[in-house]
């Protein structure tokens, strides 16, 4: 697949319909702008050579994204994604880990080791208990 023809959107998913006649699908939760946007502002995009632009949303998709073998983020991708309001700095200093690649973690261009994922999770049931349980 070279190019993306068609896409349309169902739920939380992109579709594509590519030029190798296969049909392609990915995560809304990767474009949080696409995700919140109306049908009709997902609808005025442009399709280039490298990709489809929003203008209107600033956002792009890369043809070659469609080819990524993880269309569904990862549960711990997805926890991420879907509480924004969560500082990943802060979150990744308290953790100990840098926080570009706390990030790169998340965006899936990196993939954390179990031990890092559990030293995350204890984090934030700590951080849950201290919120819990004033004084803590």
């Amino acid at each position: 697949m070279e190019r993306i023809l068609k896409i349309w959107f169902d739920g939380e998913w992109l579709y594509g319909h590519g030029d190798d006649d296969k049909i392609y699908r990915q995560s809304l939760l990767w474009y949080k702008p696409l995700m919140a946007a109306s049908q009709e502002q997902r609808q005025r995009c442009v399709f280039s050579g490298e990709g489809i632009h929003w203008r209107e949303l600033d956002t792009d998709v890369s043809y070659e994204s469609f080819l990524y073998p993880e269309a569904e983020p990862t549960d711990f991708q997805r926890f991420f994604l879907t509480h924004s309001e969560i500082n990943i700095a802060g979150l990744a200093q308290r953790v100990g880990i840098n926080a570009s690649l706390f990030r790169n973690y998340i965006n899936g261009f990196k993939n954390p080791s179990s031990e890092t994922v559990e030293k995350i999770k204890k984090c934030l049931h700590l951080i849950g208990e201290e919120y819990l349980n004033p004084g803590f």
